[in-house]
């Protein structure tokens, strides 16, 4: 028997969609080409670097800029629409659709995350008796996504993603 190689070997980082929200990558309101959300000074002078933390929605291509601080946020998403960020409710740029629904990531960094776990023929969960954190992102990705049957058809949605930053 042969040891598994680790490009085929998946360890559960333990990481939630909260981990990836100092940083998203969206679709500017203004001219549709890539903008991004992220943490702004806080202007109280506090360090909050949380999901509550001040953001900021700025666009390199037209200057569109945006202001949040302490409003709501919006991490539920309905699966069969395309995501939005939580804070400014604009559409996701790392996105498409599949025929077995939408594969979406926050930013590069997300979705890294999901395409190693998809390539991965071996994946290591977090096993039962452990009592950290259980619904990290691989642990939420839908069924669809996890079977292998899909593994390439959800690498290929991954690729138009990739491709997706490269042509802006």
């Amino acid at each position: 028997m042969s040891p598994i190689s680790s490009h085929h070997r998946f360890r559960d980082p333990r990481s939630t969609k909260y981990d990836f929200l100092t940083s998203v990558l969206v679709r500017c309101p203004g001219c549709e080409k890539v903008a991004q959300v992220g943490t702004a000074p806080d202007p109280t002078g506090g360090h909050d670097q949380g999901l509550f933390a001040p953001r900021r929605l700025i666009c390199r291509s037209c200057g569109t800029a945006k202001e949040w601080s302490r409003g709501c946020v919006a991490l539920h998403r309905d699966p069969c629409e395309p995501a939005t960020d939580p804070y400014f409710d604009v559409r996701l740029w790392l996105q498409t659709e599949t025929r077995h629904g939408w594969v979406w990531a926050y930013n590069l960094e997300h979705l890294d995350l999901i395409r190693r776990f998809v390539q991965a023929s071996l994946r290591e969960g977090i096993p039962w008796h452990d009592h950290g954190r259980k619904m990290t992102v691989v642990a939420r990705l839908p069924a669809w996504m996890q079977q292998a049957k899909n593994r390439d058809e959800v690498l290929r949605a991954i690729a138009r993603i990739h491709a997706s930053l490269l042509r802006t």
